[in-house]
């Protein structure tokens, strides 16, 4: 191994605080989130807000749908999903625990970042939830812990229709792949 490593600096929150720009913080390294996301992106992403936000009103779950908002980590990790849904309401300041559900959006500058390293840290930090929505495929990863804390899933596609999701415990929503997807 190189003895490089050692004089790579190490940031924490402190230093994230200081900075302009889009970055994430992933165990003391600084990742520029640039450029900014795409068209097909944010409108894929607004679709999965009003179908979410929808599908937490229709049952009437204590959930708070949050776009693109900081999830302390530790102080060494800082990671800005697409989308975050915490149960009760929004935090006051970001979120500083673990979200029932996950995001991330895939673009050409994001897409193996997504899909391995958030992928790899959600699974570790116990994330119920996360989905990998690909608007290039037009697809949906699904992913869920399964009782041994691993990820288990299903790709959708635009003919999947109706799947289903567990939030906060207890409350169980329907979404429409199509509608998302089309």
């Amino acid at each position: 191994m190189s003895s490089a490593r050692r004089y790579q600096p190490h940031y924490t929150i402190d230093d994230y605080r200081q900075w302009e720009g889009r970055w994430e913080l992933w165990a003391g390294v600084a990742v520029a989130m640039s450029p900014s996301p795409t068209g097909r992106h944010a409108e894929m992403l607004g679709r999965l807000v009003m179908a979410l936000g929808n599908a937490i009103e229709a049952v009437s779950c204590a959930a708070s749908v949050l776009v693109e908002i900081d999830w302390i980590v530790s102080s060494d990790t800082i990671v800005r999903p697409d989308m975050t849904i915490v149960c009760g309401p929004p935090p006051a300041g970001h979120v500083e625990h673990v979200p029932a559900l996950v995001v991330e959006i895939l673009s050409d500058s994001t897409r193996e970042r997504d899909v391995v390293f958030k992928r790899a840290l959600y699974e570790e930090q116990g994330v119920p939830s996360y989905v990998i929505a690909d608007p290039d495929e037009r697809t949906l990863h699904v992913l869920s812990l399964s009782s041994s804390g691993r990820y288990v899933g299903e790709k959708l596609g635009a003919a999947s229709g109706k799947f289903r999701l567990v939030l906060c415990s207890r409350c169980e929503i329907a979404l429409d792949a199509a509608w998302i997807l089309r």
